[in-house]
């Protein structure tokens, strides 16, 4: 992706409402822009940034054996008062009436329509057990969002729902997602720990949170809980067991705030300069900067390179703007790329590439003629050491 081309609008001053290191970084590098209290959009190199983020959630997932699939952002209310938490939810939940007088919400969570599907399609033990997960965003009317997208009305989140036969089959899916909940956090870069949770409106006997290190006190990342049978008694979700008999599905359910995970990895990951995202989440992986685009041999191979590090398939930003080179450095430090190739003195003097390692901050001088390899092997260690 060419510099010029993108949109990518940096600034050198945060929001004056940003209280956390995240939000401050976020809206400078040009990742969000807030539209009213609590909700953002999200630019194009934020929304990479997520993208990378949600394809870790789903690859994982999928590793567990969960299956993917997408309910509905709306909801009839008359599903909440079934499992009896239509009024346990307060003033969060974004209530309306439709045309039809009907009373809908906005989905703040998915267990009642879940539930509702898994009881219209599974009667026998032999379909269990199953888990079925889905990546969408949610709506909740924080009383008072702040951090940014940290607490925010409207999020993007990873939830899952299992059904099982009993407990013992709760406790293994339990156990499932707990394990693949750390290969998350690890794979994105964060340093978590688990604590035993307040359950809250959720329910359940037992939830466990998932909390990232950093400056906001409020960076839960995940939370997984042992539900029991309190949605599928209350909503009729009931199997014929081995034995003949009639049985409630024991359930289990687990959430992950993907666009909190942005937040969160950058609250870890950052330093007086800027960003330092870990590779693995990075909106690109390289960052071009030619120091002097009026050069036709630094410019010839800054286009020769872009080339061939998209024809291998990395992600690469070319910063072709005619601006001087501290401002593409200043820049460079802000957004955070993992490695820069700078074409420009040291290669008019010896024909060398300066690639710079953004989180150790130092630089490698390399052959114009080795760059390419140098950079794809250095990437490709990388992905082993953060795929476990």
């Amino acid at each position: 992706m060419r510099w010029t081309k993108y949109f990518l609008p940096t600034s050198k001053e945060p929001p004056k409402d940003a209280e956390i290191v995240s939000h401050k970084l976020m809206s400078r590098a040009g990742m969000i822009d807030k539209i009213s209290s609590g909700v953002y959009t999200y630019f194009p190199f934020g929304y990479r940034a997520l993208k990378k983020v949600e394809r870790i959630v789903r690859e994982e997932m999928d590793r567990t054996g969960a299956v993917e699939f997408l309910m509905p952002a709306l909801q009839p209310a008359s599903l909440w008062k079934e499992s009896g938490r239509l009024d346990e939810m307060g003033e969060e939940m974004i209530r309306f009436t439709d045309r039809h007088k009907r009373l809908m919400l906005f989905g703040p969570t998915h267990e009642e329509i879940v539930t509702d599907t898994v009881r219209k399609n599974i009667n026998s033990w032999k379909q269990l057990p199953i888990t079925l997960y889905q990546i969408q965003t949610k709506f909740r009317d924080e009383m008072r969002p702040r951090f940014g997208v940290v607490r925010a009305r409207e999020f993007l989140m990873k939830d899952a729902y299992s059904f099982d036969r009993d407990e013992k089959g709760l406790e293994e899916s339990y156990q499932k997602m707990r394990v693949a909940y750390t290969r998350i956090f690890k794979r994105c870069g964060l340093d978590c720990s688990i604590q035993q949770a307040d359950s809250g409106v959720i329910g359940g006997k037992f939830s466990e949170e998932f909390v990232a290190k950093g400056e906001c006190p409020e960076l839960e990342v995940g939370h997984i809980f042992k539900l029991g049978t309190k949605y599928s008694e209350s909503m009729k979700t009931f199997f014929i067991d081995s034995s003949g008999k009639e049985a409630p599905a024991v359930m289990g359910c687990y959430g992950i705030g993907v666009s909190r995970i942005v937040p969160a990895i950058i609250e870890g990951n950052n330093d007086d300069r800027g960003i330092v995202w870990p590779l693995s989440v990075a909106p690109f992986s390289v960052l071009l900067v030619p120091v002097n685009l009026e050069n036709a041999a630094i410019s010839g191979v800054g286009e020769k390179l872009y080339g061939a590090l998209i024809d291998n398939g990395i992600d690469a930003l070319y910063d072709d703007r005619d601006i001087s080179a501290g401002m593409k450095f200043s820049d460079g430090d802000l957004i955070g790329i993992p490695l820069w190739a700078v074409i420009g003195k040291k290669f008019t003097e010896k024909g060398k590439i300066e690639i710079k390692i953004r989180k150790e901050n130092r630089f490698v001088e390399v052959g114009v003629e080795n760059a390419t390899d140098w950079i794809i092997d250095y990437i490709n260690k990388e992905k082993r050491c953060t795929t476990l």
